[in-house]
């Protein structure tokens, strides 16, 4: 039979183009099965990891326009005879969650598509090159940083149900409302977004997982809002499978129901969301800490003692540098302690708005407990007052962050 197909193009080619169409997308398909010759997928600057065409080479803090990628549509799959898509997977998994109110649940599938499309990106990453300027923590910004940034704006813009936003990137407010300005109240509520398109960039050349983080609040704007009014937290994470964590409070769940957060995965080609974990709950003790910022031990003797205990207690290390793996790895084993303390050599770097209020709804609807690092205080009731405000935090089991507390508030 493969003889036989060799031989007769005019039998290779048909069975060519079905081979294509269970793979690609639409876009990428040849033209025509009459034709000789196989036609490369057209070239696409958003997905290949360079610049767009048109952005200068000094872009330095993004716009948030975003940018739309048309020769990169997403593929579908096929469940039983329907054509289901990536945003109809993941709505029936929050309507399942009691998700009632239509725009949360178009929030939360548009950021489904953010993170699949800088999956996408990611895959196809090769240079390590600096835009030339420095974000507002004092990071050197990667293209990558840009192309991931703009890749969540689009999702944002496109979706038409967030008013503002504000990223690590794009550290302003910026009004992402829909182009009709006129809201009538069947339309349903508006949000805002607080976001870091690419948790970790600084550790990606060494094949690490990174992520993204998105809170989501009701109404229009950002600053004077407090980690506890978000209706919602999602955080992403890119390794050897694309998955997302999302922390639903009581409150945005119609079933009357208490706090939840939950996994799905990223299956079938980046086509189809799963639920992985269908509950994520951090039991009240758990021997596994991955200690933040560790240079601050040198002056800080409190710290330095802490970390030492978790030494002499024979605690599993777990770190890597990034926020989000060492966060996510606490839901994947139940339980641990993430810790990120300054002093006066070393300052916290940790952005209220763009990761820690997002995140610390996470650890909290899933049983856990938060704390400013010097205050017995929830990082949920802390007011976004700067949206460059920093803090050091320390987020995990009940028990082990009231050893944390143990240590650190002692007079």
């Amino acid at each position: 039979q493969i003889s036989l197909l060799l031989s007769s193009p005019s039998l290779l080619l048909p069975q060519l183009h079905y081979i294509l169409h269970l793979s690609l997308p639409s876009s990428s398909l040849i033209s025509s099965i009459n034709s000789p010759h196989i036609m490369s997928a057209p070239q696409c600057p958003h997905i290949s990891g360079q610049r767009e065409s048109n952005e200068p080479p000094e872009h330095g803090i993004n716009d948030g326009l975003g940018s739309t990628c048309p020769t990169h549509p997403y593929s579908k799959v096929d469940r039983d005879g329907k054509v289901v898509t990536r945003d109809e997977t993941l709505t029936e998994i929050l309507i399942s969650k009691g998700v009632q109110e239509v725009n949360l649940i178009s929030a939360i599938v548009a950021l489904g598509e953010a993170t699949t499309h800088i999956a996408a990106i990611l895959q196809n990453y090769v240079d390590h090159t600096y835009v030339g300027t420095q974000n507002s923590s004092g990071d050197d910004q990667l293209h990558l940083d840009i192309d991931c940034d703009n890749a969540c704006f689009q999702a944002i813009r496109e979706v038409g149900v967030f008013a503002t936003a504000a990223s690590e990137e794009t550290p302003e407010e910026i009004d992402v409302s829909p182009p009709s300005t006129k809201k009538d109240a069947e339309d349903g509520p508006m949000y805002s977004i607080g976001f870091d398109p690419l948790d970790g960039s600084s550790i990606i050349d060494a094949n690490f997982s990174v992520g993204s983080i998105f809170g989501i609040w009701p109404g229009k704007g950002l600053l004077g809002r407090t980690g506890r009014e978000q209706v919602a937290s999602v955080v992403s994470l890119y390794g050897p499978r694309t998955t997302l964590i999302i922390a639903l409070p009581s409150k945005s769940r119609g079933d009357g129901q208490g706090d939840s957060t939950f996994e799905v995965t990223l299956l079938k080609d980046r086509s189809h969301w799963e639920v992985s974990r269908a509950e994520v709950v951090l039991k009240p003790a758990k021997k596994v800490f991955a200690p933040g910022n560790l240079r601050a031990t040198n002056d800080n003797p409190k710290y330095d003692a802490l970390v030492k205990h978790w030494i002499q207690e024979r605690y599993t290390l777990r770190y890597t540098g990034g926020m989000v793996p060492d966060v996510y790895h606490m839901f994947a084993k139940s339980g641990g302690v993430f810790s990120n303390v300054s002093s006066v050599k070393a300052r916290a770097k940790l952005r209220l708005l763009y990761e820690v209020a997002a995140m610390g709804l996470l650890v909290e609807c899933a049983g856990g407990v938060t704390t400013h690092e010097f205050e017995d205080k929830s990082v949920l009731d802390i007011v976004v007052d700067d949206l460059d405000k920093r803090l050091g935090v320390c987020f995990g089991s009940k028990d082990e962050v009231e050893t944390y507390k143990q240590f650190m508030f002692s007079k």
